[in-house]
This record gives C-alpha cells, structure tokens and sequence, in this order.
C-alpha cells in the first residue's frame, strides 16, 4: 500500500516522538518499507548543535537509537533551512517528494491558541500536502 515513510522530527522536542516512532516502526514493518526521518535545522547555532555537521550527527544518533529500540531501520535525513519558521513547511512537503515518501507519520501536540489560528505543522501538510499524513499525539 505505500512505499517509503517519512518521519519529520524536532530534536528540541525528542523526549515527546516515542510514540510517532514507535508507529512509523509499526508501519515499515507491516508494509516492509523504509523509514526516514528527516530534521530541519539552521546553519547557525541553535538549542540542538552548534552547527550543522553537529545536527547531523545527534540526528543519526536518534536515527540509530530508535532503530535499536524498534528493530526497524531509519535512516537520518538532515535539511539545513535559512529560515524554518518561514519555510518549514514547505520544505517538508519539497523533501517527502524528493525522499518518494507516500506516508508522512508526524508527532503533534495538544493544540496550544496560536495554532487555533495559525495552524500547526501537522495541519500544514494535512491541509497542503499530497500524500498521506498520520499525525500522532
């Protein structure tokens, strides 16, 4: 039924994705598919690493930890954005097309009031996308 999962993450928030990982696992399993997991981040300093070669790296180590907790194999896939609070969006939308995902599973949140009225990441694809999204919460 699908072909190649993509899992969006923020590794600012990695203590909150267990739940999304474990069901991208499930799905590649069941489907017998790939799972990536991709990760936006700057070129300059942020919470996470102090630059991009350092992201990359503690987003394979997260890549690799889930894969040894779930048996499935996830492969790390880094995105280096100018300016994500602009752009985020689309440029997961740019990747999932490039990656050839066909189901995105994506972690969310309790809706907070700004997303009542700017909506969410997750909305976004929903709402803008062209492929399946399971939004996990």
């Amino acid at each position: 039924m699908y072909t190649h999962i993509m899992v969006p993450v923020d590794l600012a928030h990695a203590d909150t994705l267990d739940k999304a990982m474990t069901q991208a696992a499930d799905l590649g399993k069941l489907y017998e598919i790939p799972v990536t997991i991709v990760g936006v981040t700057l070129s300059q300093p942020t919470d996470v690493a102090h630059n991009p070669a350092e992201y990359k790296e503690k987003l394979a180590q997260f890549a690799a930890a889930h894969s040894a907790r779930t048996g499935v194999t996830m492969e790390p896939h880094t995105v280096i954005s100018h300016d994500p609070a602009v752009d985020l969006d689309d440029m997961l939308r740019e990747h999932c097309h490039d990656l050839g995902a066909d189901l995105v599973v994506m972690a969310s949140h309790i809706p907070r009031f700004r997303d009542v009225i700017f909506g969410s990441h997750a909305d976004a694809f929903v709402r803008h996308g062209d492929v399946s999204v399971f939004v996990v919460r």
